[in-house]
């Protein structure tokens, strides 16, 4: 794994874990950096297949993290993801400094705050989170919590300082 996470051909999120009351999932999560080379390891060559996918979710959802990690120009040391076994969860955690800023990611139009997330928020001492959705607008969903469309990634996320 380490071989190909050096060659650029998967990205590996190491888990986020802290001293909290609650059982932290431990392992990485893998993704296949490029969705295209995912697409053709499953056999989809039509985008009306990729839709009708199971892993439609999982190629969003890599891509999307992919873009997110470039935007804030965030070091592979800087990224992680967070669970518990009870089920709250972020799809991305990115710590530089003492800052700390989450981010689900959503194939969704209308996105909404979950339990999740609001675990998320108070158990790690978020900034923010960010839910990066398929939807046209970016718009506030809390005071933190906010609901960003991936077409609007590039204006509305900022480069880390």
């Amino acid at each position: 794994m380490d071989v190909l996470t050096s060659a650029l051909v998967i990205r590996q999120l190491l888990p986020w874990h802290e001293n909290l009351k609650k059982r932290q999932v431990k392992a990485p999560e893998i993704y296949i950096s490029d969705t295209g080379l995912l697409h053709t390891l499953l056999g989809l060559k039509t985008m009306s297949e990729l839709e009708a996918h199971p892993k439609l979710g999982a190629s969003w959802e890599g891509f999307v993290l992919g873009e997110i990690i470039h935007q804030l120009r965030a070091r592979p040391e800087e990224c992680y993801f967070w669970a518990t076994h009870a089920g709250a969860e972020l799809d991305l955690l990115v710590v530089r400094g003492r800052s700390r800023k989450g981010f689900k990611i959503r194939r969704t139009v209308s996105p909404a705050v979950t339990k999740s997330m609001r675990v998320a928020m108070a158990d790690l001492r978020l900034d923010n989170l960010d839910v990066i959705h398929a939807g046209e607008n970016s718009f506030p969903l809390t005071e933190k919590i906010r609901a960003v469309s991936i077409s609007r990634l590039l204006e509305d996320l900022k480069p880390l300082k």
